[in-house]
């Protein structure tokens, strides 16, 4: 059985499509591409194989890959290795679920509908805020919506971000704010938190709001006490990014006085992946929900007196002026909405809770057998909840690389994102990992260099 089997068209199939076409070879369909632009040999490729032979290569070469079954994985920096309860696939994999895509037709997507209307109700309660929507793309995207919403209700053009919030998260800020022409800046860090002194003395009322990561990029709570009420006295925003799964633990950000809370919920449920597909979510107070992007979901009753639901302050471009529309998000990321809801319906309020402790009683004994090592140390003080920064002899790269041979995932170099903080790796550790696996890693790190 050769390759050529699973040609879509036979010779005479394609010589009789060539005919209605009015074209005598294949090559006369692409006359119109100049001809030092096409390929002027044959390409380079192997032999064709069997289905069986071509099946073993693949396997062969998917086997070269390591991932997080099959390797411990310390790595987190934005995508993390959660637990996600067989629930969450057995929901999400259902055929009424995974092939919906908009509902915008309300009498025949009650299902759709209620699972959105459900995962908001749950991430307002996980935030404290009055207000959620669904289907941004990941946690950077729904920050950036947060910083233009920011500006769109203040009026003003400058948002303040701390040098601690997520460098990605950084990078697609300054590409969605200055495709508007809104300004960007950054507040300085100390000791891997925010300089407050600094962010202080930068507040004016030319500012717009002020972006805050807790827990921070490095894994630090950060103190925002009192920071709410120094913007709000200036008439800015705080915008909070936050990990979920830290809430239970740390406080929801309406408790510390934010405006608009966005994160990434891919812990929620969601596989890492390669990346991707990721889960914005994002909540902000009543007072700004005209002008929030997305979907949101309502609930109302029909004209017999039944629960029902329906999409509601639809001021997306694909049902108003486009000029007027607060945003362009068009995606719809409902399943991966689903897969949070459900999760964190079978978790409950103690099981997330439960998942926060343990992540941060484990993150905890990690950093203090690392720390006890006599070539490595913590890079910054200071509250972590599972992750933190340790600067390592010898190169990060090389270290991780190291570890990868035991069949472990290291953390994060910061180095290229940070050249003050070269040779330091930002370490992650979830419920996941066992004290056996920590113990593992420590044994690793003891025999480097």
């Amino acid at each position: 059985m050769s390759g050529r089997h699973y040609l879509p068209l036979t010779d005479a199939e394609r010589k009789e499509m060539l005919s209605a076409a009015g074209a005598a070879t294949v090559e006369d369909l692409f006359a119109d591409i100049p001809a030092n632009v096409r390929l002027q040999r044959e390409m380079n490729l192997p032999p064709a194989l069997a289905e069986r032979e071509a099946l073993l290569h693949l396997a062969a070469l998917a086997g070269r890959n390591k991932n997080s079954i099959d390797c411990i994985s310390f790595l987190g920096a934005g995508i993390y290795d959660h637990f996600t309860p067989s629930a969450v696939k057995h929901v999400t994999g259902r055929s009424e679920f995974y092939t919906s895509y908009t509902p915008y037709q309300a009498e025949i997507s009650q299902g759709v509908l209620q699972a959105i209307f459900e995962y908001q109700t749950m991430i307002c309660e996980l935030t404290g805020m009055d207000v959620a929507n669904a289907s941004l793309y990941d946690g950077a995207t729904a920050l950036a919506e947060g910083a233009i919403m920011a500006c769109g209700s203040t009026r003003r053009e400058k948002v303040l971000v701390s040098r601690t919030v997520n460098p990605f998260y950084r990078q697609v800020l300054g590409t969605y704010l200055s495709s508007r022409g809104l300004q960007l800046e950054e507040v300085p860090m100390l000791d891997g938190e925010t300089d407050l002194i600094k962010l202080e003395g930068l507040i004016g009322s030319d500012i717009a709001a002020f972006i805050l990561q807790r827990p921070n990029f490095f894994g630090i709570l950060e103190n925002v006490d009192k920071v709410a009420d120094i913007l709000h006295a200036k008439g800015a925003l705080l915008i909070m990014s936050v990990d979920p799964l830290s809430l239970p633990l740390v406080g929801a950000p309406a408790e510390y006085g934010a405006d608009i809370v966005a994160g990434e919920g891919q812990g929620l449920g969601n596989s890492p992946s390669f990346g991707g597909p990721l889960l914005g979510f994002f909540a902000s107070t009543d007072k700004l929900i005209r002008r929030m992007p997305g979907r949101i979901v309502g609930e109302t009753v029909d004209k017999e007196g039944n629960r029902g639901f329906v999409l509601t302050l639809q001021t997306r471009e694909q049902h108003i002026r486009r000029e007027r529309a607060t945003s362009n998000i068009c995606s719809n990321q409902a399943l991966n909405a689903l897969a949070a809801a459900v999760y964190m319906a079978c978790l409950g309020p103690e099981g997330m809770k439960e998942v926060a402790f343990q992540c941060l009683q484990k993150s905890a004994y990690a950093r203090e057998k690392i720390s006890s090592l006599g070539n490595y140390s913590i890079a910054f003080n200071g509250t972590h909840f599972k992750e933190f920064a340790v600067k390592v002899p010898g190169g990060a790269r090389a270290l991780n690389a190291e570890l990868l041979k035991s069949n472990i995932l290291g953390g994060f170099d910061l180095t290229p994102y940070y050249p003050e903080l070269k040779n330091t790796i930002l370490f992650c550790v979830t419920e996941n990992r066992t004290k056996e696996e920590i113990d593992m890693l420590v044994r690793v790190l003891e025999g480097w260099r």
